[in-house]
């Protein structure tokens, strides 16, 4: 029997309540029409953390790079979850944008939801490049823009983590010195 302490000790400092910015990256979705994004706020909101605010950003570097920055910057954010662009198309970029920008990757989490996906839609899972990190003292997590997989790895993955992780992410942020 392997003792979980450690695990029971971080779990019990895990934050309740994460507000989280949703990003949904897309050229053709709007708020009415995102309904990946749309389904990730009801699904944070569910489980008690507060959506600060929900937006789209075209497929382009330059307009993730920003909504990733000012996320980072805004007071209040605890989490950013972007959905959208994580395939292997050329427009697909939003993992190649938001990667170099983190301080820290969290290889598991992609692992874990393609294994989760394989599960549901077989070989098509190796086509995702879902990822997630810490930046700025916040969580970042980067989904596709599917219902399917929204639902999947916020049930599976990110709600009951998300505490837990957002307290850890707090204690990397740099210092003022």
């Amino acid at each position: 029997m392997s003792d979980h302490s450690g695990l029971h000790r971080h779990r019990e400092d895990a934050r309740a309540a994460v507000p989280t910015l949703v990003v949904t990256v897309s050229d053709t979705r709007t708020l009415e029409t995102d309904t990946g994004g749309a389904l990730a706020e009801s699904l944070l909101a569910e489980a008690g953390h507060p959506v600060v605010r929900r937006q789209i950003v075209p497929d382009e570097p330059e307009a993730i790079e920003a909504a990733l920055r000012a996320g980072l910057a805004e007071q209040g954010v605890s989490a950013l979850l972007f959905t959208g662009g994580t395939g292997v198309a050329p427009r697909d970029v939003t993992p190649d944008t938001v990667e170099p920008l983190l301080e820290r990757t969290i290889p598991g989490f992609g692992e874990i939801f393609r294994a989760l996906s394989y599960e549901e839609i077989g070989s098509a899972a190796l086509l995702s490049r879902a990822l997630a990190g810490i930046a700025g003292g916040r969580v970042v997590f980067v989904l596709p823009g599917s219902r399917g997989a929204v639902r999947l790895a916020l049930e599976k993955l990110v709600l009951p983590e998300l505490g837990h992780l957002a307290a850890e992410a707090v204690k990397t942020r740099p210092t003022a010195s």
